[in-house]
């Protein structure tokens, strides 16, 4: 248990980083120059472990059709001081999910023809609680060959409260043992590999409360009907003409949409103020760089949003929408180009 999914993700990044350092000496190569490729549909962490662990950032940038990486890409930044490829099992951007088998596909590729055994890492910090009960037979996780490790967040969609992530790693093989550390003043001796210290176990107490009492089934129900409600709404608002939908596919439960081409006289900064006003917090943001010019808003659909909520928020909507229509809309200040901003949860 970590504290979110930022400390399971750098933690898991560490020892990947750990591992190629260890094989490169073992192999008397070079181990000063490492790399880590993602795109830049990223959480602000993996930045963060780029930085603080001097590794050399590869961001795979957006398109304005393609918010999710490449594997062309992607190969052509490979290359022996990769420590690690980053996938998104749900990206806080637009609830997408980046093409996680083609990745593996081709990091089995790289590996039988140039010998680069180079780890796969899924940050599924919004998606790995919801896809194994919704759709359990796509192939994302420990299937793959080149997944060595998974983070999740139990504060997203494992129903708990705010400050609980897990980090899984494929086998003891994929963690080195040497960043385990081994106490005993309390009370026997324990590992330990965190990079927080002091925290409660309230949280991890609560995750396990919710798996006992409502095991796969009850976790299958909740996320089934979270899908089901976010596609309501997403035709919904579809069906209206006054959006274009981002996530057409809708793994997650989440709508992420675009004003329609022909709505001019307002922006999606006017709509989520708008919405305020009627007690609905929605956050209107631009895509990564090099789609930056595309402005969303994304709406979360989580087990506390009933079907009733949604066609109220879809009214909501309309109803704003016919407002600012009608009225000129003071210009909310848009995100200046350049500059990076990253979604949070």
């Amino acid at each position: 248990a970590t504290v979110g999914s930022s400390e399971a993700i750098m933690l898991a990044l560490l020892s990947h980083k750990w591992t190629w350092k260890k094989r490169r000496i073992h192999q008397g190569k070079p181990h000063d120059k490492p790399n880590i490729i993602f795109g830049s549909d990223v959480h602000v962490c993996w930045e963060k472990f780029a930085r603080y662990f001097d590794v050399e950032m590869r961001m795979i940038p957006m398109e304005k059709d393609c918010f999710v990486i490449n594997p062309d890409k992607v190969e052509r930044l490979i290359d022996e001081n990769t420590i690690c490829l980053g996938a998104i099992l749900g990206t806080t951007f637009s609830g997408q999910a980046d093409p996680i088998e083609e990745l593996n596909d081709l990091l089995v590729k790289v590996k039988k023809k140039k010998g680069w055994d180079i780890p796969l890492h899924i940050d599924g910090a919004s998606g790995a609680f919801v896809v194994p009960f919704t759709d359990p037979h796509l192939k994302w996780d420990f299937r793959l060959e080149q997944v060595k490790s998974i983070n999740a967040s139990g504060h997203k969609f494992g129903l708990v409260y705010a400050g609980l992530g897990w980090i899984i790693w494929r086998d003891e093989s994929d963690f080195p043992e040497e960043l385990i550390f081994k106490v005993n003043y309390l009370g026997g001796l324990m590992p330990t590999y965190t990079l927080n210290f002091s925290k409660g176990s309230a949280m991890v107490v609560a995750q396990y409360y919710n798996f006992l009492r409502l095991g796969r089934e009850g976790y299958r129900e909740i996320m089934t009907n979270c899908l089901a409600n976010a596609r309501h709404l997403s035709r919904q608002l579809s069906d209206s003409g006054r959006f274009v939908m981002i996530n057409e596919s809708q793994m997650l439960p989440v709508v992420a949409l675009r004003l329609a081409d022909d709505v001019t006289n307002y922006t999606v900064y006017d709509l989520s103020n708008k919405l305020r006003e009627r007690g609905w917090v929605i956050s209107a943001y631009t895509m990564p760089p090099n789609a930056e010019d595309i402005a969303i808003m994304r709406i979360v659909v989580k087990e506390n949003l009933s079907r009733d909520m949604t066609d109220i928020l879809f009214q909501d909507i309309i109803n704003a929408c016919d407002y600012l229509e009608k009225h000129a809309a003071p210009k909310m200040s848009k995100p200046k180009k350049g500059i990076r901003e990253h979604r949070i949860c």
